[in-house]
């Protein structure tokens, strides 16, 4: 990994954990009956910073944190996926979705790009 001195240094953990809160606003609006929807979504975005938080503070960082940095990309994958089943069911509007799909748009090659310096 890049030699900082806390995973709280890095652009990927510090724009993942913005898009967690634009995500916990946001779903503040989803009804009431869709409190498993709002639980998922609420931790597959919480899981991008908190795998990539994990996976630093590993004591050896090698295929371990490549592992978190696996995970949190798979996570970005659900965000997304939740998020365009709450535009296509009418449960949030697509603009109420924009800033969060940019931020995760930002997120994912982040991820890509810590996760391919591990394999050095």
């Amino acid at each position: 990994m890049p030699s900082l001195g806390s995973y709280r240094d890095l652009d990927v953990w510090l724009l993942s954990m913005e898009m967690v809160d634009e995500v916990l606003r946001r779903v503040k609006a989803l009804p009431r009956d869709e409190f498993d929807l709002k639980r998922q979504i609420k931790g597959a975005a919480i899981s991008i910073p908190s795998n990539v938080a994990e996976g630093w503070c590993r004591k050896h960082r090698t295929q371990a944190s490549q592992n978190h940095v696996s995970i949190a990309m798979g996570s970005s994958g659900e965000l997304d996926t939740e998020l365009e089943v709450c535009f296509r069911n009418d449960l949030l509007r697509r603009n109420d979705c924009k800033e969060i799909t940019a931020m995760l748009n930002r997120v994912r090659p982040m991820l890509g790009r810590l996760h391919d310096s591990l394999d050095r």
